[in-house]
């Protein structure tokens, strides 16, 4: 029996949700058709415009602090990394080991001490601050739908009202077949129970009204001090967010810098006592320089002697009388960079005929070949107007058709397969690394 009165609850406390949904339903339906009037509260409504703006601010802060933490994190791998790298090809024999691990030490633990600050003191208060923001909302939701409840139960007391003159009207008059075949007696009987039923259903809207004016009030009356003092709260949690971030960020940049002078100071002290166990590279392009691309040609992959340019001091090869008379000969680019005494000819005489800057003197070379020079190792183009090399490919150098354009160990020329094949010299030329090659002509 108890099973069955609960279910009789429940069923029944489902029927007058279902009824309310509908009451609530045609009521918005009457308003938007200009059928009932709406109450309105301008001073509510932009506080609510306040509200939604103020929640849609505070979940994309939400949103980039953690974006923020993440980048925090993610920080730390790669300076934990970078400080793993440091440790393993930090020799044991070499002096200040021992404090460069004690650096990289503290340098995680204060990446740790930021992250957790971080989150303590910004992240978890704004996970607060946001967590009021559900219930407060709806609350708004339900104060809407007790709203339109006030607005039906008005209507309704409204038109029982209407309707009490004409009830007046009837008894005045009877109406109906059943007053008319009624005997004289009778028709107050009929008429005294019509006003009776009246009555009780005006005041059965009357009691609906007050009850559901006084639910709409109370929630209106709590949400309009909350909803102003929410809003003002805003300013004093930004500026403590965002004074707390700041605060923390200084502190960690402080601490940090302390650390990496130390371990500046290892490092110079490890300079100072190996310092001259430094090895120069021959023909370095100069610092002041300019590179093709911005940048320097790549070394070799085995930084092999065999791909350092010939230089050669002192040691000219003869010319023929022929050839003593014409004009200065080129230079190679890394010639610019070497000292005074250093001096390297590109004249070379091929079966006889003596090649110089203009190549006029073979009709199966380039016009302006130079010398030849042999890949020592693979070279990957990075540029549409680099060659391609391969270790064993032989270049033709050839003259930059304008000389400003050359950069600083880079060399001009077309690979011997490709002329041999195209003899197309605007198609095949480019230029490569000086130091990738060795002259073998």
């Amino acid at each position: 029996m108890a099973e069955m009165g609960s279910k009789g609850v429940s069923a029944g406390k489902i029927a007058s949700n279902v009824q309310k949904k509908l009451t609530r339903a045609q009521e918005k339906v009457l308003q938007k058709l200009g059928k009932a009037d709406e109450t309105k509260d301008e001073q509510f409504e932009q506080c609510v415009q306040n509200f939604n703006k103020q929640l849609t601010e505070g979940t994309r802060l939400q949103k980039d602090l953690r974006t923020y933490l993440a980048s925090v994190k993610a920080m730390h791998e790669a300076s934990k990394k970078l400080n793993e790298c440091l440790q393993e090809v930090y020799e044991p024999d070499w002096p200040g080991r021992d404090e460069a691990n004690k650096i990289a030490e503290n340098n995680d633990l204060l990446w740790l001490d930021y992250h957790q600050k971080l989150v303590d003191q910004a992240l978890l208060t704004m996970d607060t601050y946001l967590g009021q923001f559900p219930d407060i909302k709806s609350r708004i939701a339900k104060r809407g739908r007790k709203l339109v409840d006030y607005d039906s139960a008005r209507h309704h007391y409204e038109s029982l009202q209407t309707a009490k003159k004409k009830d007046e009207a009837k008894i005045a008059k009877p109406v109906s077949l059943l007053e008319k075949a009624a005997p004289q007696w009778c028709q107050g009987k009929l008429q005294a129970h019509l006003v009776a039923q009246t009555n009780l259903l005006r005041n059965q809207a009357e009691e609906e009204l007050i009850k559901a004016q006084k639910v709409f009030e109370e929630m209106n009356v709590d949400l309009q001090e909350e909803l102003p003092s929410l809003w003002n709260s805003r300013v004093g949690f930004y500026v403590n967010t965002f004074q707390s971030i700041a605060g923390l960020e200084e502190n960690f940049h402080k601490e940090m810098s302390k650390l990496n002078e130390s371990l500046n100071e290892v490092l110079v002290s490890l300079e100072k006592q190996h310092g001259s166990n430094t090895f120069p590279v021959k023909a370095q392009p100069s610092d002041n320089a300019p590179a093709k691309g911005n940048k320097s040609p790549s070394p070799p992959p085995d930084g092999s002697p065999a791909a350092t340019p010939e230089i050669r001091v002192n040691h000219e090869p003869e010319l023929p009388s022929s050839a003593t008379a014409g004009a200065s000969l080129p230079k190679s680019p890394s010639q610019s960079s070497l000292p005074a005494v250093v001096v390297e000819t590109f004249s070379a005489t091929v079966n006889g005929t003596v090649e110089g800057g203009s190549g006029a003197g073979r009709l199966d070379l380039p016009p302006g070949f130079m010398f030849k020079v042999q890949a020592q190792h693979d070279y990957v183009a990075t540029d549409t107007d680099e060659l391609q090399l391969k270790a064993g490919d032989v270049v033709l150098v050839i003259p930059f058709q304008n000389p400003e354009e050359q950069d600083e160990g880079w060399l001009m020329g077309v690979k011997e397969s490709d002329w041999n094949q195209h003899k197309e010299l605007e198609k095949c030329r480019g230029v490569f690394p000086e130091n990738f090659t060795e002259r073998v002509q």
